[in-house]
């Protein structure tokens, strides 16, 4: 199976001259242009996350993903995550089958219970009903995805459904991936239900996540699936620059505004910088160099855990548009070349 390499952002709200945040509207704007151009470099695959925040503005990514889908030509599309638990999955299904029909074969899903409660209060559900919502969702997701005339019922729902058939349908099956943080009960979660699982990653080291791989592929093994099936994707901090140098001292500035913003706005204390700089490096999980690093880097991980598509997550905290539109350029003409060049040799 070809390695793909790609992006994924939340949005990332422009700052004004005087330190300010510009408008979320830009955001987005921004948000676009930046899959344009991962489409033209070459890159495999953009990642549209949700985010509920100022700084974070991008709510709905299934919108921005049709967008995407009609203004691209070769590139993957996918939510990276949508947060299903707080979501209505036939409605989600509509969107993305909606965008494989502009774009098809080019659309994914990667489901998630999302990463704090904040989206509860919003949209009116009980924190304590977290887990529920989201396997009951999910559920009813797979089904409808999986073909028509569907017969259903379910916790979150107080009709079931009785020979539905859900439209517009995709000329083939989304894509659905699993979305996990790394939970061992999301981990056989995703191997129960036959499922390709998407590991969000914001610490620890290629070694402790090598382990996740190990334990995914036995439970894989050991329920029966197709082992060609039993696809691994990770989702990490990163940023390309010419040099290593520049590159960490562009990241570091805007990933510790980003998470001490984030972190005051979810009543979470924020990480050291210094605790995130030492993430940087070889032993760490955040991907931030040359592109000979990153390459070097990515083949190593892919050498422990064997995934077949790493993206990164680089737009943060302000960073200027045109900071992020490089490292883009250079991920998908010195990165991904070096890394196909190494995987494909005999």
């Amino acid at each position: 199976m070809t390695f793909e390499l790609g992006v994924y952002s939340f949005g990332n709200t422009p700052r004004l001259p005087d330190g300010r945040r510009g408008p979320t509207a830009q955001a987005i704007r921004d948000v676009l242009e930046a899959i344009k151009l991962a489409d033209e470099v070459g890159l495999d695959y953009f990642g549209v996350g949700e985010h509920h925040m100022r700084a974070m503005p991008l709510s709905s990514p299934t919108s921005v993903v049709n967008a995407a889908a009609a203004a691209t030509h070769r590139i993957k599309l996918s939510t990276a995550v949508t947060v299903l638990s707080t979501d209505d999955p036939i409605r989600v299904f509509q969107q993305l089958a909606t965008a494989a029909s502009l774009a098809p074969g080019r659309i994914e899903l990667v489901a998630g219970r999302g990463s704090s409660t904040i989206t509860f209060p919003l949209f009116d559900h009980d924190e304590h009903d977290y887990d529920m919502l989201y396997a009951s969702k999910l559920d009813l997701l797979m089904a409808v995805n999986s073909g028509e005339n569907v017969t259903w019922r379910g916790p979150h729902r107080k009709r079931p459904l009785q020979d539905v058939t859900v439209f517009p349908r995709p000329e083939e099956p989304l894509k659905i991936w699993l979305g996990t943080g790394g939970s061992p009960e999301s981990v056989y979660r995703a191997v129960e239900l036959g499922l390709p699982m998407f590991l969000g990653i914001l610490g620890g080291t290629p070694e402790h996540w090598a382990r996740y791989g190990h334990a995914y592929r036995a439970a894989w093994a050991q329920a029966g699936h197709p082992a060609e099936q039993a696809d691994i994707a990770v989702a990490v901090h990163g940023f390309v620059a010419e040099s290593g140098t520049q590159a960490r001292s562009t990241y570091l500035e805007y990933e510790h505004r980003m998470m001490a913003e984030g972190s005051a706005e979810l009543g979470r204390p924020a990480p050291s910088r210094a605790d995130r700089a030492a993430a940087y490096g070889p032993d760490g999980m955040v991907f931030v160099g040359s592109p000979d690093e990153i390459a070097d880097r990515i083949l190593h991980l892919h050498g422990l855990l064997g995934h077949t598509r790493q993206i990164l997550q680089m737009d943060i905290g302000g960073m200027p548009q045109r900071d992020l539109l490089r490292g883009i350029e250079l991920l998908g003409t010195k990165v991904l070349p070096q890394i196909r060049a190494e995987l494909e040799k005999p």
